[in-house]
């Protein structure tokens, strides 16, 4: 299976009906990926573990920001953490949010393509 894996067409959509509870959870996900500085930290670690210092030179915010917004992913199980050492090294729980990432991506630069190629509708 390729590491590089795209959102299903929709043939191969959820299996059932999503209730109330799927929802809410998603739209709690959704809107704590809604943030541009998490958005970047969970980029980020969609290449593999990494350390706070390693994430504030990767998302170029502060390092209390990035271990606030680190925190929240962490209370929220977005992101796992282990110790090295004194070091708290941090990675993504599971691949479904390496792919909600990278697609969440692919469509941004889908529609940047479409703007730059002057088909930009939004006007």
């Amino acid at each position: 299976m390729s590491a590089r894996m795209h959102l299903s067409p929709a043939h191969h959509a959820h299996p059932r009906t999503p209730g109330a509870e799927h929802f809410t959870l998603a739209a709690e996900l959704l809107a704590l990926l809604g943030d541009r500085t998490r958005l970047s930290l969970m980029h980020a670690l969609t290449a593999g573990e990494a350390d706070v210092s390693t994430l504030t030179g990767a998302c170029g915010a502060a390092r209390p920001a990035v271990s606030q917004h680190l925190a929240r992913l962490r209370l929220a199980g977005l992101v796992t953490t282990r110790k090295e050492g004194r070091r708290v090294v941090y990675a993504l729980t599971d691949g479904h949010l390496r792919r909600l990432v990278n697609e969440a991506l692919n469509a941004a630069d889908h529609r940047l393509t479409e703007r730059v190629g002057g088909k930009d509708t939004s006007s």
